[in-house]
Formats: structure tokens, C-alpha cells, sequence
């Protein structure tokens, strides 16, 4: 189990379920990626809180998040799907290997592999829309404004450091594209970053559609 401080073991389930992916997570993702994925977690929550709505399932709500990019890692890169799919497919085999339902499993499904489709992850389920909030708002969309998340977004970066996770991230993606193109697959996030990386393959900063520079839209 990764040391964290109390600041974030107290927001974690504790939970077999939820326990066993945060190891899962700590063991096979890069930390600046793990790091992300906490953070998420704990945004999303932070966005349950702002809007004062009903909150999921705290194990769905967590291996949700904690998942969602775990397709760029080494154990989920066998097979053809796009990371997301790839991340979905192995949060729903933990989840059913611990009992929980079919049902439950699939929104878990549905909102890692759609985390990012924009116009789609928002409106699909409330599951789906909090991941895909509390991504963007970690990588410092104007959504932190709108929910009131810029100081809180600074505080839990001094406990879960960013450590490069832009860059991280789009060149994980982009190594499982050149290896096998079908898993970026024409308009995708994992199709604009490839195209970016073959256009100027020497460019050694964060891939321009991360954000959709060179295309906007195209990027989270």
C-alpha cells in the first residue's frame, strides 16, 4: 500500500474493493499518473460537495476514478482497445471479482471509457459526468472557477505533487499508438495526440494536443 498522508486515506474507502485498487494503482501506474488519479477522486468529490447533489457509490465513485487511466499501463497494453476501453475492461474485472454487480460495473465502464469524450461523458450518467469534471478541472480548466476548486486544486497538489503528469501521460498514450495503431483509432484523444507526435516525432515538451492546441476540441 502506498504511504499516504491522513489528508487522503481519510476520504479512501476502506473497503476490500476500494483498498486493493489503490494498490493496484500505486503498483502499476507511474506516480505522476497515480498522483492524477487521487486527485481526481478526490475533485469529483469535491464537486459532489459544491453542488450539493447526491453522491455515488463511494467504492463505484473510487475505482472510477483510480482506474480511469490505468489502460496506459503495462498490465492492460495486450490487447488492441484505446487506453480507456483497456482501463474500463480492468476496473470491471476487479469490481465483478469482488462482488459487485454486473450493473454497478458497467457504469464504472461507461465512465472511464468515456472520460475523454466531451459532450458525451457529461450527459451519460452522473458517474460518468463526475469523472470527466474532475479530470478537466485537475488539468486546470475554467470549471475550477466555476466550482470553487482553484485553492483546494493547490492544496492537494502539496500532498499528491503533479510531477509532470501532462507529459507523462500523452507519451504513455502515444507509445501504445506507435506500437499498435488500432488503439488510437480516428477521432480520438489517443488518434490527436499520435498525429501530433508523428508530425514533429523530435518535440520533446508536452504533446500540443493534450489540449487540443493545434486542433481545439480535439484535445481534453
Amino acid at each position: 500500500m502506498p504511504n499516504l498522508p491522513l489528508s487522503i486515506t481519510t476520504h479512501i474507502p476502506t473497503t476490500t474493493v476500494s483498498t486493493t485498487a489503490l494498490s493496484l494503482a500505486h503498483t502499476n501506474l507511474p506516480l505522476p499518473i497515480f498522483n492524477h488519479s487521487l486527485r481526481v477522486f478526490l475533485l469529483a468529490k469535491h464537486l459532489v460537495s459544491q453542488e450539493n447533489t447526491l453522491s455515488p457509490d463511494p467504492d463505484l465513485l473510487f475505482v472510477a476514478c483510480i482506474f480511469h487511466d490505468m489502460g496506459v499501463c503495462d498490465n492492460h497494453n495486450s490487447g488492441p482497445c484505446r487506453f480507456e476501453v483497456s482501463g474500463a475492461d480492468a476496473a470491471t474485472s476487479h469490481l465483478l471479482s469482488h462482488n459487485i454487480s454486473e450493473a454497478a460495473s458497467k457504469e464504472v465502464w461507461v465512465a472511464i471509457a468515456l472520460h475523454t469524450s466531451p459532450q458525451i461523458a457529461e450527459r451519460i450518467s452522473p458517474l460518468a459526468r463526475l469523472v470527466r469534471v474532475a479530470v478537466l478541472m485537475d488539468f486546470g480548466s475554467p470549471l475550477r472557477d466555476e466550482f470553487n476548486a482553484g485553492s483546494y486544486c493547490e492544496e492537494i497538489e502539496q500532498w499528491l505533487p503533479r510531477l509532470g503528469v501532462e507529459k507523462c501521460l500523452g507519451d504513455a498514450v502515444v507509445r501504445q499508438a506507435v506500437q499498435r495503431p488500432e488503439k488510437a483509432p480516428a477521432v480520438s484523444w489517443p488518434n490527436a495526440l499520435l498525429k501530433a507526435h508523428l508530425k514533429d516525432p523530435d518535440f520533446d515538451g508536452v504533446n500540443p494536443e493534450f489540449f487540443g492546441e493545434e486542433l481545439p476540441e480535439r484535445g481534453l
